[in-house]
Parts: structure tokens; C-alpha cells; sequence
């Protein structure tokens, strides 16, 4: 394997991500910023967060699938989430998130509030790094 997750003891123990991410080899793709469009540019779930965050991961599965990856190959995600969205909302970003990653080895991952996005309906935005065995 060309990249080992993992999340030492002698570190706080993560919730739901790793601490590491170490590649050795592969090829690294970078993938922009995930929003809540669909194919057609069309916004999905306008004031629906759980929508709009499941959207994004199936654009972001997409993005890796046509650099010619799997989800499995993500080793890095940044979240951005409007400080607007209530806490008890994030629930339904950790559903849907953990039927896209392998929950034993989840890959790196920050999540931050922001005051807004870029376009005034967006709730929730993505972006990552994959390593895919090349």
C-alpha cells in the first residue's frame, strides 16, 4: 500500500478522521473545492444542509473516479461548513461522510466554520487530496 493512515496513541485520539496520512508513493491529485451542484449546475438542497453535504460527496466521488481513483484513495479532506448551520445539524454531515470513507482508516481531515461561502445558498463546501497507485 502506497499510503498508511493512522493515529498514534501518543496523540489525541481523532473522531471520525486520522491523524497521519503517509504516502510513499502514487500519484497525488488535488481536487477543488466541492459544492452543492449537480451535472447540470443546478444548486441542490437550497436550506437543507443534509442534502447539500450529500451532494458534495457524490461530486467529490466523482472528481477521484475521473482522475481514475476510489474514495478509498482520498488521504485528505478540508470541510468548510457556514457557522449559520446549527451543531445539531453536523450529524447528518457524519452519516453521510461515513458511507463514503472507510470508517477503520479514515482519511486526514479538517473541518471549520466560516461566515459564508462564495454564492449565498451554499451551506457546505469540500475539497481533498487523493494518492492513487500509479
Amino acid at each position: 500500500m502506497t499510503v498508511t493512515l493512522s493515529s498514534p496513541k501518543t496523540m489525541p485520539p481523532p473522531t471520525g478522521y486520522s491523524q497521519i496520512a503517509e504516502v510513499t508513493k502514487g500519484k497525488l491529485v488535488l481536487i477543488a473545492g466541492q459544492v452543492p451542484h449537480d451535472t447540470n449546475d443546478k444548486l441542490v438542497g437550497e436550506n437543507d444542509f443534509a442534502a447539500q453535504v450529500e451532494q458534495i460527496f457524490k461530486n467529490l466521488e466523482a472528481a477521484v473516479r475521473a482522475a481514475g481513483g476510489t474514495f478509498k484513495d482520498i488521504v485528505k479532506i478540508n470541510n468548510y461548513c457556514v457557522a449559520s448551520v446549527d451543531p445539531g445539524q453536523l450529524a447528518a454531515f457524519r452519516e453521510v461522510r461515513d458511507r463514503y470513507v472507510n470508517t477503520a482508516a479514515p482519511p486526514t481531515s479538517t473541518f471549520v466554520f466560516v461566515s459564508r461561502l462564495v454564492r449565498p445558498g451554499w451551506l457546505f463546501e469540500i475539497d481533498a487530496m487523493a494518492v492513487i497507485d500509479g
